[in-house]
């Protein structure tokens, strides 16, 4: 199915067991420090590009997004926490270059107040979240992991909720 092709109707994400959020970001504290932040965000989108590439490393999918003219940042979703890591400290990952080029340019204080990153990891039990898409494309949790008639997993928040895959239900 296109990422681009709308699903008519109410539809909800096919999600199994917990699920793991990176939100990861910069800020540009100074417009004119270009050189220090324009490498940051360039560093990201060649990041997603690798990840988008090797399926095995465990990105699902992810949302671009901006909060201000100054603020930038990424909603990842990722099969598992192990895979998180395992990418966050590869050597042959792009992360590890980038990573080390922001930590000299941070030891020799040429990031101070000019460029800020954050980034907040959430693994979030089966049984903690919930979806709804009115005519949607796949999005956020439904491009993760998969879309499904919103019926399948109930009208209601409160059922959805509810919802337990098969593994979590054989488990209790």
């Amino acid at each position: 199915m296109s990422r681009n092709r709308v699903t008519p109707g109410r539809t909800t994400a096919d999600t199994q067991g917990d699920v793991v959020v990176l939100l990861i970001g910069m800020r540009i504290n100074r417009f004119r420090a270009v050189h220090l932040w324009l490498p940051v965000m360039l560093a990201m989108l060649r990041m997603l590009r690798e990840l988008r590439s090797d399926s095995t490393r465990g990105l699902l999918s992810r949302v671009l997004l901006t909060a201000s003219p100054r603020t930038y940042y990424v909603v990842q979703y990722w099969q598992s926490k192990e895979q998180l890591y395992a990418y966050a400290t590869a050597p042959d990952a792009f992360h590890h270059k980038a990573w080390a080029m922001v930590n000299r340019k941070e030891k020799a204080g040429k990031l101070a107040s000019r460029v800020g990153l954050w980034h907040e990891a959430y693994i979030v039990p089966e049984g903690s979240y919930e979806a709804i898409y009115g005519d949607m494309p796949p999005f956020g949790l439904a491009a993760a992991h998969g879309q499904i008639p919103l019926e399948r997993r109930g009208r209601y928040a409160k059922d959805r909720f509810a919802h337990r895959s098969q593994g979590a239900q054989t488990a209790e």
